[in-house]
This record gives C-alpha cells, sequence and structure tokens, in this order.
C-alpha cells in the first residue's frame, strides 16, 4: 500500500462497451477520481462512451501517457482479459469491477465503487503478480519463428478441420511425452485452470501457484491426462499429422498453424500484476463461482438420527 504523492496521477480505465450498465459505472468512477485532481486514460472508443454520458470529461489517449498507476476494468473476466493485451507489457496493474458475475479475476462488485474510488484515490491496494506465459510459431521446426505472443489463461492448439483430428507430438524439456490424435492441446497457466482448461477436464490451480497445465483435448488414447509442469518447463508442441490447425492465446489472438508447425510455450518475463482492495481469498471466490455446497462443512457436524 502507498499513499498519494508525485506531479501529476493518471489512472486509465477499461469497460465492456456493449453493457451500458458498464458505460454508466464508468463515468461514475471518471467522476469520482476527477474531482481528486486524477487524469484519466482510455482508448479511442472508450473515450467517445464516457463523453456520451459525461461530456466534461477531458480523457487522455493511453498510448500517449508514459506513466499510468492502474486500468480500471468495468466488466467481466474477458474485459479484463482485453486490458491485459496493452497492461502486462507495460506492467501497469488491472483493478477488475464486477457487473453481475462472479469472476476469477474481477471479484470487486459495482455496488462498491464509492470505497473503489477512495482506495484508487489513496493507493490502498495491494498487487497479485500471475504467471504468464509467451509462445513462438514455427511452420517449420528448423525454421525462423514467424508468429508470437503471450497468454494469461491458455494457449491452444486445435484441428482446423471438424472431419478429422490433428496428431501432436508434445515434449517438455526437449523429451517427449506423448503423441495424441485429438481435437488440439492446450498449456494453461493457474489463472487459466479454471477457464478453458478446466471445461477439458484439468484440475483447479490456485493462482499463487507457479506451475503450468498441459491439457489435451478429446484425445484419441489410453494415456490422455493432464499434467502439471514445473514454472520453467519449455512445452514443444510438433504438429505431426492430421492436417493444419489454429493457434489460440487467451481465445483472442490467432494464427492458422500449417501441419508441420512448431510451437514452443515457455514462461513469460512478465506477470500480470492484479490490484485489489482487500484480501480475496481464492477459495471464498471459487465456492461462490460454482455454488459449492459448504454449509455442511461450516456448521459444525451433522447428526444423523436412526
Amino acid at each position: 500500500m502507498t499513499s498519494p504523492s508525485g506531479p501529476q496521477r493518471v489512472v486509465a480505465v477499461q469497460t465492456h462497451l456493449g453493457r451500458p450498465e458498464a458505460i454508466e459505472a464508468t463515468c461514475e468512477f471518471v467522476r469520482g477520481v476527477t474531482q481528486h485532481g486524477v487524469r484519466v486514460a482510455a482508448e479511442a472508443e472508450v473515450a467517445t462512451a464516457i463523453q456520451q454520458c459525461s461530456p466534461e470529461a477531458q480523457i487522455m489517449d493511453k498510448d500517449d501517457v508514459s506513466s499510468i498507476e492502474v486500468v480500471v476494468v468495468f466488466g467481466g473476466d474477458g474485459t479484463i482479459l482485453k486490458a491485459a493485451e496493452w497492461a502486462l507489457g507495460r506492467r501497469v496493474p488491472v483493478l477488475g469491477v464486477n457487473l453481475g458475475h462472479v469472476g476469477f479475476l474481477a471479484e470487486l462488485e459495482v455496488s462498491d465503487l464509492p470505497l473503489i474510488v477512495e482506495q484508487v484515490i489513496r493507493r490502498d491496494y495491494v498487487i497479485e503478480h500471475r504467471l504468464t506465459v509467451v509462445v513462438e510459431l514455427r511452420p517449420d521446426p528448423t525454421g525462423p519463428v514467424t508468429w508470437q505472443s503471450f497468454a494469461v489463461n491458455e494457449v491452444s492448439i486445435e484441428k482446423l478441420s471438424r472431419r478429422k483430428m490433428i496428431e501432436v507430438l508434445a515434449q517438455v524439456d526437449g523429451l517427449p511425452v506423448s503423441r495424441w490424435g485429438c481435437d488440439g492441446l492446450l498449456v494453461a497457466t493457474p489463472t487459466g485452470s479454471t477457464a478453458y482448461a478446466f471445461s477439458a477436464g484439468g484440475p483447479v490451480m490456485w493462482p499463487e501457484l507457479e506451475a503450468f497445465l498441459m491439457v489435451p483435448l478429446s484425445a484419441h488414447a489410453l494415456f490422455a491426462r493432464p499434467l502439471v509442469l514445473g514454472p520453467e518447463s519449455e512445452v514443444v508442441i510438433d504438429l505431426v499429422g492430421g492436417g493444419d490447425a489454429v493457434l489460440w492465446c487467451d481465445g483472442r489472438r490467432t494464427i492458422d498453424a500449417p501441419l508441420g508447425s512448431r510451437l514452443t510455450v515457455r514462461r513469460n518475463v512478465d506477470a500480470l500484476q492484479v490490484a485489489r482492495l482487500s484480501v480475496q481469498p481464492f477459495t471464498n471466490r471459487l465456492v461462490k463461482k460454482f455454488g459449492l455446497s459448504v454449509a455442511g462443512f461450516r456448521s459444525g457436524p451433522e447428526h444423523i438420527v436412526d
């Protein structure tokens, strides 16, 4: 936690432009922080939306600002992933505000808006660091890298044609692990373990863990279990059969991967910085998100009457 200082303070905002309540909450936040002399930055589309409900607001272009304290995001985890595309490399913390859905990255509620304004003004928040990954694509295993990106949740290679599977050979730290005929293969972070990887049968990982998760997608094999890898592991995936595939990062950035391609996934030097205004145990978010039954455990022992 820190105290306010410095000549000019700037915070950025990102919002879900398809949800009027998100834009309204963003405008209210902007009015709150600007009353305390804090400037606001945003991308052009967000700035236009803000000025429609707050014509007096003066919004800076976030790409023109060298120092931004935090990005406050109004929406869900998907909106946070969009904000992360800008914030990750610049090492700017991301603070997520929910609008009706329980999230794993955004757990503050919009009803907490006055508190959010107050604590952002005081810089009264703590920062969590989330492991992220980078991926490189080579159309030929011995050729140069032709595409590179990052992922906060997961990197996935998936079949391009519905009619046939792809065949992948997975290696970890230079040693082959398995060859699968499958719909695809993904490498997830602990943050992404509750996203695509969870839907594919992977385990839930607490976000502070330092590890990777490799999950085959609908593999035709006796051994097709999710694998938990060390944080410094290098995963190499060769597309060795079946046909062309498509590579996805967080379901947002994509490129076609022709037959014969090689993907290399490793830890990113930049971690995603997630700002928290209060202690928000992951256990509580997990229970709330999935509606897990805990009453019997937390209310004391249950007595069975014969």
